[in-house]
């Protein structure tokens, strides 16, 4: 196996510049490829980084994408996952909606209500489900665009501006934005974007679930209802994590784990609702969810379309630096959700589109803000949900007695993703059932749900958010007792624990700096904090902690595979020699050899990366489920931050 010597990690402008987009030149699918050792070892572009290749990571996010098109609604849309997937979608989607409606509800002077936020949904998926390079992410309202729309409203409503019109030309001018980002390759910074700004976001926005929770109990009063809402609130939120260690258990069969961890957290929702009006607590009156008529805005004095004429000129160019501060929130926030949706976790064979989904992006928010809805755009934790709902497992065992100190020698059952079914009708049909949410019959069930149920609702989300956050998991290695700490730990690998504790600090400064400027009347800058935290991991990071370290410690948010359309991935550590043999495949006339390097693989420049994309695209189609296979077990060990490249044997 060929190799060359580690390079230093890529400046941030990259060698093919921070907006080049990668050329893709025509291969024939059928053609075998091979990599040489000297081929590898090609120099990197020598362009500079100020040449911009307009339109180019659009067109390649398209041709990569396009031979997968229909049979994303045909053949791999018929899988028995998509009907689960949907329903669990579906509730999983509108429920928080309904949470983040009752917010803006009470902060934005009714302006957005349950029927706006159920539209900007709808709005999401159908875009996204029917034209996205990614339709696996789901798009709706989030938490940190609930904090930026109200904080625009306690800025602007003191100057009598008319608050649907400013946030539409926000909308518009955040088009701009947006299109310019897409047009000009912007998502190739995405390579910088690893677990350390992806974790800290995740715990802004697990905290962001929890406050908004104690925020709903805080404006029910202090008389029975307020009681009874908090006891119904911890209730919601106790059940709704029984159901899912459930899910997590051995207990039952497989079927019956599934569907208490798919459906225990809505059942719990419909069963409290009812709940409250049995025996003497139907003689309490508690503060249910506010809704308007079906089909038309919340407030009854507006028709959908909004008049964004109908402000001064000055506060239509005022609303440029409030449209800067949503296009940095959403550009993060969404890419982010992207790669958490197709992270290493996910066995993936089809290629992303970050450049063209950032086009889409920007084309949404445009529209939402002429409909006068609250912006649309990737969800955390909606997004990998559905992609885990759609994974098709296989029970295998594992060897107990190398994660536990004990050491039994037990055999252990583990779930194995052996597939996604990736297609786009899961996303387009939960966008559809969201509609059929804003009928009559359905917004007077909507309005039966008590206030409290909701906390309770953003009670668990938050928590959940949190167990799985890496910045929970290394806080909980630093805090157990080494004694009982599995030996294969791979924290352990770190012979400095001050190194872990440095990280882990500096992660909580990120996050607390996020979370305390959102408590201000500054937080509608609160996107630019977390924009900052990628050139700290990136030129900052590397000062303080060592190469193994950070290796360890960090590692690129989605595989190789993923991010072969912007240039490969950043960070991350070297392959253990198992994954090495995992890699070391080969079979038939079909085999797969790994050059590995640190940062974009082997000095390559971004031409030769989105090149061996095209050479993957063409080998999966004209080999079939071989190739298959083979990027599969690729995606699934490619952790390390490294980029692997498929050869065809002759």
């Amino acid at each position: 196996m060929a190799s060359t010597s580690q390079p230093p990690p890529p400046p941030l402008s990259g060698p093919g510049g921070p907006f080049s987009g990668p050329v893709t030149s025509p291969l024939e699918p059928a053609a075998p490829t091979t990599t040489t050792a000297s081929s590898s070892r090609r120099k990197p572009s020598s362009e500079k980084w100020y040449k911009i290749h307009l339109f180019r990571g659009m067109v390649n996010d398209l041709r990569r994408r396009a031979p997968y098109y229909l049979s994303d609604w045909t053949t791999d849309a018929w899988d028995y996952r998509i009907v689960p997937a949907t329903v669990y979608m579906f509730f999983a989607n509108i429920l928080p909606a309904l949470a983040f409606s009752l917010d803006m509800f009470h902060k934005t002077g009714m302006q957005y209500g349950v029927n706006e936020v159920l539209l900007a949904s709808v709005l999401g998926a159908v875009v996204f489900s029917v034209a996205a390079c990614q339709p696996l992410v789901i798009v709706g309202v989030t938490g940190p665009i609930t904090v930026f729309n109200y904080t625009v409203y306690d800025i602007m409503m003191p100057t009598g501006t008319n608050y649907l019109a400013f946030m539409c030309w926000i909308g518009l001018w955040s088009l701009v934005f947006h299109w310019i980002l897409a047009i000009t390759n912007s998502c190739n910074w995405l390579r910088y974007v690893t677990r350390f700004p992806c974790d800290i976001f995740g715990f802004y926005v697990a905290f962001i679930y929890l406050q908004k929770g104690i925020q709903i109990l805080e404006t029910l009063g202090d008389d029975s209802s307020f009681y009874l809402s908090v006891v119904v609130a911890l209730l919601v939120f106790a059940i709704a994590y029984i159901c899912g260690e459930l899910g997590k258990s051995s207990l039952f069969k497989h079927p019956i784990r599934i569907f208490i961890k798919d459906y225990g957290t809505p059942l719990t929702v419909v069963f409290f609702t009812g709940f409250v009006h049995m025996g003497k607590m139907a003689d309490i009156q508690m503060e249910t969810l506010p809704t308007g008529d079906a089909f038309m805005p919340t407030w009854s004095e507006r028709g959908w379309f909004v008049h964004f004429w109908d402000i001064p000129v000055g506060d239509v160019f005022l609303a440029i630096p409030f449209a800067v501060l949503l296009t940095v929130l959403f550009w993060f926030d969404h890419n982010v959700s992207s790669l958490i949706a197709q992270g290493t976790e996910f066995p993936l064979r089809k290629p992303a589109g970050f450049h063209w989904d950032i086009f889409l992006l920007g084309l949404t928010t445009g529209v939402a803000g002429l409909l006068g809805l609250p912006f649309p755009n990737g969800l955390i934790p909606q997004a990998p949900f559905h992609t885990e709902s759609l994974c098709v497992t296989e029970v295998v065992d594992k060897d107990n007695d190398s994660e536990t100190s004990g050491g039994g020698g037990e055999s252990k059952p583990m779930f194995k993703a052996t597939h996604v079914v990736e297609q786009r009708v899961s996303n387009l049909a939960q966008g559809l059932l969201t509609v059929v949410a804003m009928t009559g019959p359905l917004l007077t069930v909507l309005h039966l749900i008590p206030q409290g149920v909701l906390a309770g609702l953003f009670f668990i989300m938050g928590f959940q958010a949190l167990e799985g956050n890496g910045i929970t998991l290394k806080l909980l290695f630093l805090l157990r007792d080494e004694r009982l700490t599995p030996a294969n730990h791979p924290l352990k690998r770190i012979k400095r624990r001050s190194a872990v504790w440095m990280f882990v600090i500096i992660e909580l400064v990120g996050f607390g700096a996020t979370f305390a400027i959102t408590q201000t009347v500054a937080a509608v800058g609160f996107p630019i904090f977390i924009f900052l935290l990628i050139p700290v991991r990136a030129l900052v990071l590397p000062r303080w902690l060592s190469a193994e370290e950070l290796g360890v410690l960090d590692e690129p948010t989605a595989s190789p595979f993923t991010m072969e359309g912007i240039g490969g991935t950043y960070g991350g550590r070297e392959t253990t020699t198992e994954e090495q043999e995992v890699l070391d495949v080969s079979g038939g006339e079909e085999g797969v050899r790994e050059k590995k390097k640190k940062g974009r693989g082997n000095g390559r420049s971004e031409e030769e990366l989105a090149e061996l994309g095209e050479i993957r695209n063409s080998g999966l189609e004209a080999e079939g489920s071989g190739a298959g296979r083979v990027r599969r077990r690729l995606s699934a060990v490619g952790r390390g931050g490294e980029v692997t490249i498929l050869e065809s044997r002759g």
